[in-house]
């Protein structure tokens, strides 16, 4: 599918939903209106289509999740050279355009900030990415929007079909740098909805914990040697 110039998708997130295109809401906040401002959401669909939202890759996963995940990384490495006595390797989002979602958002936070040592989520001013709801054919996803920020959509059908917590932290995984992976068992964060609607597993395994590790370690410091 071709994508908006202005828009690098990274994963479809967990992939498109062609069979539901004729019945989204004329209220359905597209995708492409995100980042441009801060639109008011539609809110959830009351009764989630019978056929559970498809999963499917793309060509493009690998390249745009790398520059996704490299938006990501420049912005909290810039920050860190105006404050170079930071300790802490953060990542700033904000909610405030996907407030149906707070707790999900929580609680995937505190799954990844549990799970990985080298880099901390924190909902806060100034954000290095931002979380959004609505309804939108292609499901949840992550993504750029052409000038070097991040953001996630959140899709209303999707989060009713699969475990919403589970979508949320797949989605942050982007943001952290990890590819989708959808022929992987439940057991792995990344395979989104490979696994079917019954997986409810929300934690990445140690294989991904160990790759964001890996990522936030190397990735800054190649990043905060570019901006200092």
């Amino acid at each position: 599918m071709q994508r908006p110039k202005a828009l690098v998708s990274v994963a479809l997130g967990l992939g498109l939903a062609a069979a539901l295109t004729a019945t989204v809401p004329a209220s359905a906040v597209p995708a492409s209106a995100v980042p441009a401002a801060a639109v008011p959401t539609a809110s959830p669909s009351p009764s989630a289509p019978a056929s559970a939202v498809a999963y499917a890759g793309s060509a493009e996963d690998a390249q745009a999740t790398r520059a996704f995940f490299d938006a990501v990384v420049k912005s909290v490495a810039e920050k860190r050279a105006k404050n170079p006595g930071t300790q802490a390797v953060t990542v700033v989002y904000s909610t405030s355009n996907a407030p149906s979602f707070r707790s999900q958002i929580a609680a995937s936070t505190q799954i990844w900030n549990g799970s990985v040592a080298n880099v901390r989520l924190s909902e806060g001013s100034s954000p290095d990415f931002q979380y959004y709801e609505g309804n939108d054919p292609r499901g949840s996803y992550a993504s750029t929007d052409g000038h070097g920020r991040g953001y996630i959509f959140l899709d209303y059908r999707q989060n009713q079909q699969y475990d919403s917590t589970r979508v949320t932290a797949h989605e942050t995984g982007h943001v952290l740098g990890l590819p989708d992976h959808y022929s992987g068992p439940c057991s792995e964060l990344m395979s989104g909805g490979g696994p079917g609607t019954s997986c409810q597993n929300a934690y990445p395994d140690a294989a991904e914990r160990a790759r964001v590790d890996q990522l936030w370690a190397n990735g800054l410091a190649a990043a905060l040697a570019k901006v200092s």
